[in-house]
């Protein structure tokens, strides 16, 4: 989190359920609990660039900062907070820039690899070679059942207004306005989503799987999207200017959508009475209970180490599957997003108002960066800002309009 910012400060976010959050310093790193507020678990290890967590267990993924001392942006470790143990340990061959996980898959996402581990034993499942993605523009459902991943697409589909224009060979590859849905499960591309007529930003996607947010460069519009079937739902007007949007997230029911971007205002939008809800049953919301971190433990055994750069490397060299598997998901990109093109909806054609926001915040400081969420209990906005603070503010869930600021601590 860099803008204004707190020097010491790497990296903050939240878990899947928004009920802590993760922070990476220069010195280490810390976990706070959100409500009630306070630190949990501080150590002083050394810089700390992402700080993921899996939902309220003790596992954490860690990676190192760029440009500190004694620290590797290449390096992934897996450690148990509880038993001050370290799982597994990976080294990748370029920077990591994004790490995601559920309760089934950890998916690491580097500038134009996305690897897919299963999370149980991290074995290496899946390589997907991507575009150049230096901004790590990808989202995976907090879900895992069914567990999807999006990402920019490396081509666009035939519909798209980028596929009109033919770069030459040694020009970049055009940044893509459209969203490749993959299923972590079946290891395939299940759909295209058109989303934007500018290159796409930012992706999100809800606690339950079943919906997908995108925001484009340009950031004045927000979509919303059916998973897997790619149909346009909701379309926000966050403002009539162009900035660059910093969060989207869902609350757990997937009533709310929350963005923040390099304005002071955060938007809430509200996701009822549009083209359809996706929303899965309460039961199959809540009924994923979070496993014990014995139990992740007793799940991520003696094949820890399998996976990682060298065991690919070693993989490559042996009977080149790896690579082969790198190939088959751009052939998949390319099938899918050629065979559906002719009679996928085309959203962009639509003539569809965007909503204007249900309710909205002010920060306190100016040319800040924040990460933003909904709390799943209660009808609060929570904000982490890159100074270092957090905000807690209620929602008037009847009326709307200006939220009020509740708490806010350092």
């Amino acid at each position: 989190m860099s803008d204004k910012g707190n020097s010491n400060m790497l990296f903050a976010n939240f878990n899947q359920d928004y009920t802590c959050i993760s922070v990476g310093t220069k010195k280490g790193y810390s976990i706070t609990n959100c409500d009630p507020f306070g630190k949990v678990y501080t150590k002083n290890d050394g810089a700390r660039g992402i700080v993921e967590m899996l939902f309220c267990t003790s596992l954490i993924a860690l990676v190192g900062a760029a440009d500190q001392p004694s620290s590797s942006p290449r390096k992934l470790q897996i450690v148990n907070t509880k038993r001050q143990s370290m799982i597994c340990e990976l080294l990748f061959p370029s920077s990591i820039l994004a790490v995601k996980l559920n309760r089934k898959t950890l998916v690491v996402v580097l500038e134009v690899e996305i690897y897919i581990y299963d999370i149980s034993n991290m074995k290496l499942l899946h390589v997907i070679e991507t575009t150049k993605n230096p901004d790590a523009i990808v989202a995976l459902s907090p879900s895992s059942d069914p567990s999807y991943l999006a990402y920019p697409s490396p081509i666009p589909s035939p519909n798209s207004p980028l596929s009109t224009t033919q770069p030459s060979s040694s020009a970049a590859p055009a940044q893509s306005c459209d969203a490749l849905i993959f299923d972590t499960k079946s290891l395939s591309v299940v759909n295209v989503v058109q989303a934007h007529k500018t290159p796409i930003a930012l992706l999100s996607i809800n606690s339950t799987g079943t919906m997908l947010a995108t925001c484009s460069t340009k950031g004045t519009v927000i979509r919303v999207f059916s998973l897997p079937g790619a149909e346009k739902l909701y379309q926000f007007r966050r403002g009539m200017q162009g900035a660059r949007i910093h969060s989207i997230t869902f609350n757990t029911v997937s009533s709310l959508l929350a963005v923040s971007s390099a304005t002071d205002t955060v938007h809430i939008f509200k996701l009822s009475g549009g083209k359809g809800g996706g929303n899965s049953s309460s039961a199959s919301r809540n009924g994923q209970a979070s496993p014990s971190a014995a139990s992740m433990d007793s799940q991520i055994g003696s094949g820890a180490m399998e996976g990682g750069y060298e065991a690919f490397i070693d993989g490559k060299k042996k009977s080149g599957v790896s690579q082969s598997l790198k190939r088959r998901s751009m052939n998949m990109a390319r099938s899918v997003a050629g065979g559906m093109g002719g009679f996928l909806p085309n959203p962009l054609a639509e003539v569809w108002e965007p909503s204007r926001d249900f309710a909205h915040l002010k920060l306190p400081t100016s040319g800040v960066r924040c990460v933003v969420a909904l709390s799943g209990t209660m009808p609060h906005v929570m904000v982490i800002s890159s100074e270092g603070y957090f905000y807690s503010y209620n929602i008037d869930l009847e009326n709307g309009g200006e939220c009020s600021l509740m708490k806010q601590y350092r």
